[in-house]
């Protein structure tokens, strides 16, 4: 070996035998060869005469760097011994065949050397194919009567043409796209028909004694099918091979998939439909159709399951663009034909091949819906299509106790089949749509017969019977459903009436009570019913199933049927409860430590249905009163208890009662919902009684627990519920509830108390002044200390909670002052105590309105100011109300946000939220001129058209607009001048931001 060699052994050396410093030696001297101006000639000498793979790789790999990038650099003369010498290499030849040392490179080198040797002989056909080496492709062919080493070597090159250049498989630039073009162009011309006749000679000649090499042949002549003459292939020679080599007894299933992959190129390949049309008949493709039923693990098997997919449609493609009925008829013969085995190959192939079954099953139903009414054969074929998907849907067996107890294996399971079955319930809608009478059908013989089983074995059969039935009622409209069109009128009724063996499955127990849920609308209309879904819900099918899964959900479920049978459940209420008592007495339980409702809100949902029931005014007075006190006097007591010992609590006893605490809020927030404003105030105002008692012991939660951000959120949610309940009753309770929350509160909770004052000031304007008044200062003293007055940091490492939580509560607080002003409460900033305040918050909303990063707060801003201009300024000849304020809006607000921060190049007038803050602008001045007069328009028009030597008829023009009542013509002028004096900034030097 030479040195060269030696660098290259070592380079390629991944042992830690080899010294570093000496690999790092050997890989620097490799490059520098690299750079050599004779490193093609080096490289070439060395595949001629050193049989080393690494050496070889090496040598093809920087051949084909050098020519894919130096190409055009060498001389005619390198580039004509590149050509020659890697043409010989292919062709199995010594370049040299003086030298008795020299090596043919395709002799015994692995894949991976012929693969790189073909990229490089691609290569320089991208470069010179046909200008410069035009007969490439003819002199090649001579040499395949060499034997076997040369054709595998020219199917490797047809390969890697298709993958480097042709195939548009892979993304191609416009270069290329146009490369690919003229070779392509130059094949068909020049030897195509050649290329073809040696691809049927070499499978006839080799289809007993080399059964891979034919299989190569027929892998490369697969990528060209689809841009060749179709002639060259479907004719009387080269289709009946095909057929012959796929059919043949005990075979190569290599051989057979490769023959099955070039009759699925022709079925694809883009023609006239009518010419398509004939070829697919002409085929006779039914002749495979019997291979499906194999072993369903083996390749030709999912060969010829592709191929069957792929003419069904093809055939259906046709039958879609073909204009005649002669050429319809026999398209539909065609897919008549295929069909059954398309539903085999459904049921028992691959998952990638049931997706695109699936594809081509819905587009074959939307296209059958021309043959309004379905014929026979398509009613058959839509009982088959469901069938199989029936069968498709249901979960394997073996799965079926990871599933009940939903362990790791059992969710991913879950998940893989709801994203499996989203598709075939696509397909279900539309053969429902398509064919209602024969779905419905369908899906009442598969409950029927679910039901008549006594077995516990058929749990995934009647998982997958309920879950057809939830996904058709997808398919039906609400009137539909009410109605109980077709077999439905049937179906539920069966459906809430059934107890099934398997119901202690957890699978089954769900859908099944989704399935009563999703078709509750045929109940209201039906209230016969009524006491039969009530029971499905409360009994051992539902809230008192034996697994917690479907107990919780059931929970949530049965909230959603009360919310829709509401009235109809009245009659019910007192079995309702009953049953429900032990479910509830588990809930509000001193000791309760159960798992059914911990960590989840769903536990509060049973509650929600009580509070719907109990709280509607059908129900009598007094019993009202006892049903809430029955439920609100324990879960207070439980509270209350917990309060009582909660100094005496141990480390280990804490957490629990905290989160025994919580559900108790849950419980009792959710109750309330049930109740109206109107209802606890008006009509019945010992219920709101109630309501205040309740709220009293839960604002004590604040007092003893202080810092307990669960705690603080869940009250503060309640008193958000009591706020809509109580009205204007709940006031008593807000110093307290308000100081409390207040206290020493991080930004996070900061957030919520500003957002729980909105919803106060929203609902009750001017009624809470005094109580916005008393609160406010707290408010700005700590919104002030916490929120920092530069800009938030951007970049690296700035996206922090603690950074988002302030941004989040400098978001609210706009908002929060944003309610104020807009709900006549603009005084409440100049209380005694608030006025200190007042600067401050001036300036940052002037900041905010000049240059926040988000437009919404800025508009937000300008809707501030033009609100307090309004509320403190009366007219041009008296006083604002606020001394120093006119001349702060006229020299502050006007001048920097009306007109600078319009000017600014992050104004973006192609934006819809800029363009709405603009008007806001705009609408700024026409008040302020309005509240200030002409000393406004002087002091603007001095100050920002002059400054801005804008000319003096626009100046004029403006105030004329301005002067005017049209608001429209006034803004489009506005943004004209502004754009003009943009473009002019743009062109003379950026303008001073004041």
């Amino acid at each position: 070996m030479d040195d060269v060699e030696k660098a290259i052994l070592i380079s390629f050396e991944e042992s830690a035998a080899i010294d570093s410093a000496l690999k790092s030696q050997a890989l620097s001297f490799c490059q520098q060869i690299k750079e050599t101006p004779t490193v093609c000639r080096i490289c070439i000498e060395k595949l001629c005469f050193c049989n080393l793979v690494q050496v070889q790789f090496w040598c093809l790999q920087t051949l084909h760097e050098v020519i894919r990038v130096k190409y055009a650099m060498l001389s005619l003369e390198e580039k004509d011994f590149i050509r020659k010498s890697v043409f010989s290499m292919c062709c199995f030849e010594v370049i040299d065949d003086k030298n008795n040392n020299a090596v043919r490179i395709l002799e015994g080198a692995p894949a991976f050397i012929k693969n790189k040797l073909a990229q490089v002989f691609v290569t320089l056909v991208y470069f010179d194919y046909p200008l410069i080496w035009s007969s490439v492709f003819v002199d090649f062919l001579p040499h395949l009567r060499k034997g076997a080493v040369v054709i595998d070597m020219f199917c490797r090159i047809l390969n890697a043409l298709d993958d480097e250049l042709i195939s548009l498989d892979y993304p191609r630039t416009p270069e290329e796209m146009g490369v690919a073009g003229r070779v392509k162009d130059a094949i068909r011309q020049q030897c195509i028909a050649q290329i073809v006749n040696v691809w049927y000679e070499i499978v006839s000649m080799y289809r007993s004694s080399d059964l891979d090499l034919c299989s190569s042949v027929l892998e490369s002549m697969r990528r060209y099918i689809s841009w060749i003459d179709i002639g060259l292939i479907v004719n009387d020679a080269f289709i009946p091979l095909l057929f012959q080599l796929i059919l043949v007894s005990g075979g190569s299933e290599q051989l057979q998939g490769a023959a099955a992959g070039c009759v699925l190129a022709v079925v694809s390949k883009r023609m006239d439909h009518q010419s398509k049309l004939a070829i697919l008949q002409n085929l006779q493709v039914n002749r495979v159709f019997g291979l499906v039923t194999g072993d369903i693990d083996s390749e030709l098997v999912s060969k010829v399951a592709a191929l069957i997919t792929g003419y069904a449609v093809e055939v259906l493609e046709c039958y879609k663009r073909v204009n005649t009925e002669d050429a319809k008829g026999v398209s539909l013969e065609l897919l008549n034909e295929v069909l059954p085995s398309v539903f085999y190959v459904m049921q028992n192939c691959e998952v990638d091949t049931t997706f695109s079954i699936v594809q081509f099953l819905s587009c074959y139903v939307a296209t059958m819906k021309s043959l309004s009414p379905l014929r026979e054969k398509q009613l058959h074929h839509v009982g088959k299509m469901l069938e199989v998907i029936c069968a498709q849907i249901r979960y394997d067996p073996i799965y079926r106790d990871n599933l009940d107890m939903l362990d790791k294996i059992g969710r991913e399971e879950e998940e893989k089949m709801v994203e499996f079955r989203k598709d075939l319930f696509v397909l279900l809608r539309s053969v429902a749509r398509v064919a209602p009478d024969v779905t419905q059908m369908f899906i009442r013989n598969s409950l029927v017969s679910c039901i008549s089983s006594v077995s516990e074995r058929n749990v995934e059969e009647v998982e997958a019977s309920l879950s057809l039935l939830y996904a058709l009622g997808e398919s039906l409209s609400d009137e539909a459903i009410k109605t109980g069109s077709g077999l439905l009128s049937e179906l539920v009724p069966t459906l809430i009436s059934t107890r099934f063996q398997c119901h202690f499955n957890r699978l089954v127990a769900l859908v099944y009570l989704e399935t009563i849920t999703r078709y509750i609308k045929f109940v209201q209309e039906h209230t016969e019913y009524v006491p039969m879904v009530l029971t499905a819900f409360l009994d051992e099918r539902g809230i008192h199933h034996p697994n917690f899964h479907v107990r919780r959900r059931a929970s949530y479920l049965f909230m959603r049927v009360v919310k829709l049978l509401k009235a109809k459940l009245v009659p019910f209420i007192e079995s309702i409860l009953q049953s429900l008592q032990d479910t509830v007495t588990r809930f509000t339980s001193l000791n309760h430590t159960s798992n059914d409702f911990s960590g989840s809100e769903d536990g509060s949902h049973i509650f929600e249905a009580i509070g719907l029931l109990i709280g509607m005014e059908d129900v009598p007075s007094e019993k009202q009163s006892d049903y809430l006190s029955s439920l609100l006097t324990p879960l207070c007591h439980q509270v209350e208890t917990l309060l009582i010992n909660a100094n005496a609590l141990s480390p280990e006893e804490s957490p629990v009662k905290i989160a025994n605490i919580q559900q108790v809020i849950m419980a009792i927030n959710a109750l309330s919902k049930g109740f109206s404003e109107r209802l606890v105030t008006a009509s019945r105002p010992a219920i709101g009684v109630m309501f205040k008692k309740t709220l009293d012991v839960l604002l004590q939660i604040l007092v003893v627990f202080p810092k307990i951000e669960p705690l603080r959120n869940k009250v503060t949610s309640f008193i958000h519920r009591m706020v809509d309940t109580l009205g204007a009753s709940v006031f008593p309770f807000l110093p307290k509830a308000l100081g409390q929350l207040l206290a020493e509160s991080e930004p996070k909770e900061m957030v919520g108390f500003l957002v729980l004052l909105n919803q106060l000031i929203c609902k009750f304007s001017t009624s809470v002044h005094d109580i916005v008044e008393e609160v406010f200062p707290a408010i700005a003293g700590r919104i002030f200390s916490l929120i920092p007055t530069e800009p938030f940091p951007l970049g690296h490492g700035t996206n922090s909670e603690e950074i988002r939580e302030l941004q989040e509560l400098q978001k609210t607080s706009y908002t929060f002052l944003h309610v104020i002003t807009t709900h006549d409460l603009s005084s409440v900033f100049l209380s005694p105590r608030s006025r200190d305040y007042l600067d401050k918050m001036m300036q940052l909303l002037l900041q905010s309105a000049c240059h926040h990063e988000d437009i919404l707060v800025r508009k937000a801003c300008v809707q501030i100011f033009i609100r307090l201009i309004k509320d403190w300024c009366t007219r041009p000849d008296v006083e604002a109300k606020v001394p120093g304020f006119r001349s702060f809006i006229i020299d502050g607000f006007a001048k920097n946000c009306c007109f600078y921060s319009a000017l600014d190049k992050s104004f973006e007038f192609h934006d819809a939220n800029t363009l709405i803050l603009f008007g806001e602008i705009v609408l700024a001045q026409k008040v302020m001129y309005e509240k200030f007069g002409d000393g406004f328009l002087i002091h603007f028009v001095t100050n920002c058209f002059t400054t801005a030597h804008c000319p003096q008829d626009v100046a004029a023009q403006y105030c004329q607009k301005l002067q005017g009542n049209d608001m429209k013509a006034l803004r489009s002028f506005y943004q004209s001048v502004i754009e003009n004096l943009r473009l002019r900034q743009q062109q003379n030097g950026n303008l001073v931001f004041r």
